[in-house]
C-alpha cells in the first residue's frame, strides 16, 4: 500500500475518514465563530435569555443549525462535488410526503411504547385541567423547541457526517459511528443510564435507518420531532431526563414503575418498553414501501 492511497479511494476522491474529520474540524471553527457572533449580538442588544427558557432553548438549537448547514455544503461541495440538495435538507420531491410520514410513524411508535408502559400498569395518566388559551400556548411553544433540537441534532448527526460514510459504501459504520454519538450526546442528562444509553443508541440506528430508506432528512427529522413532541408535551413524560422543555402538557403521567419498564425519572427512554417499540418501527420502516427522492441520488452520482 503506497502512501496516497491511505489519502485516496479508488474513485479518486478523498477517503470518507478524512472527509469526516475535514468535517469536524470545519464545524468547530463555524460553531465557535458563529456561536460568539450569536452571543455578542444579544449583549450588544441587551437581550438576556434565560437559562433554558425557550427562546434560549431555540436560538442555541439555531447555532448549531446554521454551522452546520454551511459546513455540510462547503464539504459536499469541494470534497466530493455534491449539491447542497443532496444532504436531503431542501425542498426536493417527495420532502413533504417523507415529512407526514415520519411525523405518523414517530408519533405512532412513541404511543406504542407508551400503550406497552399502560398495559402493563406501569403507567397511568390524568387529564391536565388548565386554561385551555394557556395550554395551546404550551403546546405550541414545545413544539417549536423540539423541532429547533431535532433539526439541529438530525442536521449533525444524521447529515453529512452518516452520509459521507454511506456514499463510500460503508452505511453500517456510518450509522454505528453516529449512534454511539449520538448516544454519548445524552450521557450527561439527568437520571441517564444503561437502559437509557443504549435506547438512545438504538435510537440513533432507528434515524440511520430511515435516513437509509428515504435518503433525506425530513423523514428523520418528522420522526425525531414527533417521538419528543409527544412525549412531552402530549404524554407529559420527561424527555431524555429534561421536564423543563414543556411548562403545561395535556396529561399528566402516573409512574408506577418498575424504573426498568417505564423508564421512571429519565421518562420512557429509559425503560425496555423504547427498546421493544423502537425495534418493532425499524422493521417497519425496513418494509415501508417508499423509495428515496428522485430528484437526486447522491449513490447514483459518486
Amino acid at each position: 500500500m503506497d502512501i496516497k492511497s491511505l489519502f485516496i479511494d479508488d474513485r479518486s476522491r478523498l477517503r470518507s475518514g478524512w472527509r469526516f474529520a475535514i468535517f469536524c474540524a470545519v464545524f468547530f471553527v463555524f460553531a465557535t465563530l458563529i456561536g460568539g457572533a450569536g452571543v455578542a449580538l444579544f449583549s450588544g442588544l441587551g437581550v438576556q435569555l434565560e437559562t433554558e427558557s425557550p427562546a434560549a432553548l431555540i436560538v442555541s438549537s439555531v447555532l448549531v443549525l446554521i454551522p452546520t448547514l454551511l459546513t455540510a455544503w462547503l464539504c459536499g461541495k469541494f470534497l466530493e462535488k455534491l449539491p447542497f440538495s443532496a444532504l436531503g435538507a431542501w425542498f426536493t420531491q417527495g420532502w413533504f410526503r417523507n415529512l407526514v410520514l415520519g411525523i405518523i410513524v414517530g408519533a405512532a411508535t412513541l404511543s406504542l411504547a407508551v400503550l406497552i408502559a399502560f398495559a402493563l400498569g406501569g403507567l397511568t395518566f390524568a387529564a391536565n385541567i388548565v386554561d385551555p388559551s394557556a395550554l395551546l400556548k404550551s403546546l405550541a411553544v414545545a413544539l417549536a423547541v423540539f423541532a429547533a433540537g431535532a433539526a439541529a441534532e438530525e442536521a449533525l448527526v444524521r447529515g453529512y457526517i452518516l452520509q459521507t460514510f454511506v456514499r463510500s459504501k460503508l452505511a453500517w459504520f456510518g450509522i454505528a459511528l453516529t449512534s454511539v454519538f449520538f448516544g454519548v450526546l445524552h450521557l450527561k442528562n439527568p437520571n441517564a443510564d444503561a437502559i437509557s444509553t443504549t435506547n438512545t443508541i438504538l435510537a440513533g440506528v432507528w434515524f440511520g435507518i430511515a435516513y437509509l430508506k428515504t435518503r433525506d432528512l425530513w423523514f428523520v427529522w418528522g420522526l425525531h420531532l414527533m417521538w419528543n413532541w409527544m412525549q412531552g408535551a402530549f404524554f407529559g413524560i420527561e424527555v431524555s431526563g429534561l421536564t423543563s422543555l414543556v411548562s403545561i402538557p395535556l396529561l399528566k403521567e402516573i409512574d408506577s414503575g418498575p424504573a426498568w419498564l417505564t423508564g421512571s425519572t429519565y421518562g420512557v427512554e429509559g425503560g425496555i418498553v423504547t427498546t421493544i417499540a423502537i425495534s418493532i418501527s425499524i422493521v417497519a420502516i425496513y418494509f415501508l414501501p417508499i423509495n428515496p427522492s428522485e430528484d437526486f441520488h447522491p449513490s447514483r452520482s459518486v
